[in-house]
Formats: structure tokens, C-alpha cells, sequence
């Protein structure tokens, strides 16, 4: 192929970390969407405050975000209610094969899934091991019990089969964690 000049351009690969755990993500929106259309219960994302300071008008209808800055640390990713309980959890995604950083997941978020626990509510952790095509649901007291009995960097991917509960990837819902929360809060009872 002739390059002009005969200089050939080398491709530079860049890591894009726009989408980082959006499987994830989507799949949960998706199984909340579910679970809200069918009266099963109302669970949704909560939005990350941020405030933006610098815009840029490229046409009437196109403004391009320039500047903006959290207002504030987010707590967790979902929260709503499921038969007369409060729910909270956050997710997330690790391409380690062998544990889940603990640094993926940050003090105030774990602080905030304790206290919802204190106060009788729901906590817990949703982990997908995407090299393994496989999402774990952690319940947060198993996830503070570690926490609070370790000094490891990471949750060993082994702690997840033993304490964790995998959540098998389905048509509708997706990720059906409310069977897991069923099964240790309400012990199998139907609705």
C-alpha cells in the first residue's frame, strides 16, 4: 500500500474505559425493567450527581460536555424495594480471574451497604468474573464478615462459590437476583 510520503502510520491501541462494566449493567437494567413491569419490584439505577461547569454549543440540538465534576461520592449503583423491604446493592465487574479487587469498590460504598444492613434493609454485592461468564451475588453480610475477618487486598474468587450465590444468565429476567434474596430472607416462600 502506498502511505503518502512513504510513511507508514503506526495504529496506537487506547484503552476506552467509557464502558466499563455496561454488561453488567445493562443486563441488571434489564432485569429491573422486568421486574418493575411485571409488579415484581421497584429497583432502579441512581443517578451520579455531577455538576457541569463547561459546555460546548456544537449546533441547537449538540452540546458536548467539557468540564464536570462529582458533586458528591455516590453510594451504590441500585437501590429500591421488594416485598416491603428496602433493597441496595451495588455492581460490578472484574476481568481477574482468580479474586475481586477490593480497590473496585470504595470505603464509603461499603460503609453505606453496612449501615443499610443495620437498619434492617438488604445489602449486597453483585460480582461478574467476566472471564469466566460468571455474575455471583454476595450478600453483605457475608461481604462485611470478610471485610472485617481479612487483610487481603481482594476477595478470593473461591470465597464467592463457598459464601456467593451465582446468578445463572436467563431470557426474562436476566440475572433473577430476587431468587436469591428470596431464598435467604423469605426462606422460598412464594409471594
Amino acid at each position: 500500500m502506498n502511505y503518502p510520503r512513504g510513511i507508514k502510520k503506526e495504529k496506537v491501541n487506547t484503552v476506552n474505559y467509557a464502558n466499563r462494566g455496561m454488561g453488567l449493567e445493562s443486563d441488571l437494567n434489564e432485569t429491573n425493567q422486568y421486574y418493575l413491569v411485571n409488579n415484581i419490584a421497584v429497583i432502579y439505577k441512581k443517578p451520579t450527581p455531577i455538576t457541569i461547569k463547561k459546555v460546548d454549543y456544537i449546533s441547537p440540538t449538540k452540546i458536548k460536555i467539557k468540564d464536570a465534576y462529582f458533586q458528591k461520592p455516590s453510594t451504590t449503583d441500585y437501590n429500591g424495594i421488594y416485598r416491603g423491604k428496602y433493597i441496595d446493592f451495588e455492581a460490578k465487574e472484574t476481568k481477574n480471574e482468580n479474586s475481586f479487587p477490593l480497590r473496585n469498590i470504595h470505603k464509603h460504598q461499603l460503609e453505606h451497604l453496612k449501615k443499610i444492613i443495620e437498619h434492617g434493609g438488604i445489602g449486597f454485592l453483585i460480582v461478574r468474573f467476566i472471564t469466566k461468564d460468571e455474575t455471583f451475588y454476595l450478600d453483605g453480610k457475608d461481604l462485611i464478615y470478610f471485610l472485617e475477618n481479612s487483610t487481603k487486598k481482594s476477595i478470593p474468587y473461591s470465597f464467592f462459590q463457598k459464601k456467593g450465590h451465582l446468578i445463572n444468565i436467563n431470557y426474562h429476567p436476566r440475572l433473577d437476583y430476587l431468587k436469591i434474596i428470596d431464598k435467604i430472607y423469605f426462606k422460598g416462600e412464594k409471594v
